[in-house]
């Protein structure tokens, strides 16, 4: 089933963009990125993710840019949030709004499980994002559970439109 067949899902997410393919070198960039800690790396994606931005949403006249958060454990770990990074590129504030549940990582669910898995973001202030266009900013697309999570708690707490940029899609 694809998501805007599921009358849960449906239209929870106006649009994602993804700039880059999940190519082997795609995978090997973003582990060293994410998971080797070499935040550096986000300025080789500075230009294409502020040229995205620029022609795909601009035109949207966007109030934020929601990274999506890791949990205070992931975030402990890893040292810094890739997805505040990508964020930084864009000419937009930011609003820290979604907390994260700490689950088990995405990359060990099946997609069977991440499209099941129960909601795993919760709103810090609904008030914020009320009648506001928001673009959230992920770096890895794969299912598009973690997107649709995020904009299903927006777009219930008052949110106009829920827009996504990612850098990768798989």
């Amino acid at each position: 089933m694809k998501w805007n067949d599921h009358p849960v899902w449906k239209q929870q997410l106006d649009k994602n963009i993804s700039i880059y393919s999940y190519t082997d070198f795609m995978k090997e960039v973003l582990a060293a990125f994410k998971f080797r800690g070499d935040a550096e790396l986000v300025t080789i994606f500075h230009k294409e993710f502020m040229d995205m931005y620029q022609r795909r949403y601009e035109k949207e006249k966007l109030d934020y840019a929601v990274p999506i958060p890791l949990s205070m454990e992931r975030l402990y770990d890893r040292g810094f949030n890739q997805s505040q990074l990508l964020a930084n590129c864009l000419p937009l504030p930011q609003v820290d709004i979604l907390k994260r549940i700490h689950l088990e990582k995405q990359s060990k669910k099946t997609r069977q499980q991440r499209i099941a898995a129960e909601n795993m973001f919760s709103i810090k202030d609904p008030a914020l994002i009320r009648d506001k266009k928001v673009l959230l900013v992920d770096d890895l697309y794969t299912t598009g559970t973690t997107l649709r999570h995020a904009a299903k708690v927006l777009n219930e707490n008052g949110a106009k439109l829920v827009f996504s940029l990612t850098l990768i899609r798989s």
